[in-house]
């Protein structure tokens, strides 16, 4: 049986549509290699007609690693390891800035899988950028400016207080979330642990500052580094439809979901895979 992948680049830097692959089924060895590598070299994959169930997603996210369970978001019945992103009018959606999944945590996520399961009639599409891009574009003196530097991230970036007071039980859980996941900090260039390139690793989602700076510097640096990440070169933007799957890096990538939608309602699935310590290597 040909079990060869259709691999098509989606642009120079980032981003993949691959086809003639089943992700409701188990993947065999020789699948999940080919999978692998190009999520390694496309940073990005994309799947149309995959209709997988949470348990099915998490058993494909498993085949990565180590499952994260997220602290504040819902999960799907019986698959805590699956989070719902369930946004409407009565429920905003709050992943509308770049960010990089979960950084607020000593060993964020290596690799992210969103399923879609309802879609609103037009809008809605995601953005990905490429940290390894915006990263080879800047200048040399200024890689070597940032080769030393560390940023702190923080949960309550994304997560503030004031958006979890809905219900007494929702704000004991986020206290708990707080009180588990205190800032930490990452380098702010990070090595690619497998293909040994270098990227950007600050994002607007959870980075504060970077401690080596006064607040005036760190501010200044930051804004010039969050701007320059988004830049349209370095991006890849999908248009979902139902039952799309994409697969990214989340090491090396961030992303945008465009709220264009409202009210109309979106609902993905999203497995979160373990990754290890971020560490800068010259």
């Amino acid at each position: 049986m040909n079990e060869r992948l259709t691999i098509n680049a989606l642009g120079p830097l980032i981003g993949a549509r691959v086809s003639d692959l089943d992700l409701t089924r188990p993947l065999s060895d020789s699948q999940f290699e080919q999978l692998y590598h190009a999520l390694i070299r496309h940073q990005v994959l994309f799947f149309r007609d995959q209709p997988v169930t949470p348990a099915q997603q998490r058993a494909l996210a498993s085949r990565f690693g180590d499952l994260h369970i997220h602290p504040i978001y819902p999960h799907a019945d019986d698959v805590a390891e699956i989070i719902v992103l369930d946004t409407h009018n009565d429920n905003p959606p709050d992943n509308d800035t770049w960010h990089t999944d979960v950084t607020f945590i000593a060993t964020p996520p290596a690799v992210a899988i969103l399923a879609a399961k309802q879609l609103p009639e037009i809008g809605g599409d995601t953005l990905w950028v490429s940290g390894i891009a915006a990263y080879d574009a800047l200048s040399a003196p200024l890689k070597t400016l940032l080769s030393g530097l560390q940023a702190e991230h923080d949960f309550t970036r994304s997560f503030p207080g004031d958006k979890h007071h809905g219900s007494e039980a929702e704000y004991t859980r986020w206290q708990s979330a707080v009180a588990h996941n205190p800032p930490l900090l990452h380098p702010v260039v990070r090595t690619h642990p497998v293909s040994g390139k270098q990227a950007l690793f600050v994002n607007e989602g959870f980075t504060t500052r970077i401690v080596e700076l006064n607040q005036k510097e760190s501010d200044a640096l930051l804004a010039f580094l969050f701007a320059h990440m988004t830049k349209p070169e370095f991006q890849v933007r999908w248009g979902w439809q139902e039952n799309d799957v994409a697969i990214w890096d989340n090491r090396v990538t961030q992303h945008y979901a465009n709220a264009d939608y409202l009210p109309a309602r979106r609902i993905m699935h999203r497995a979160t895979v373990i990754g290890d310590k971020p560490f800068y290597r010259a």
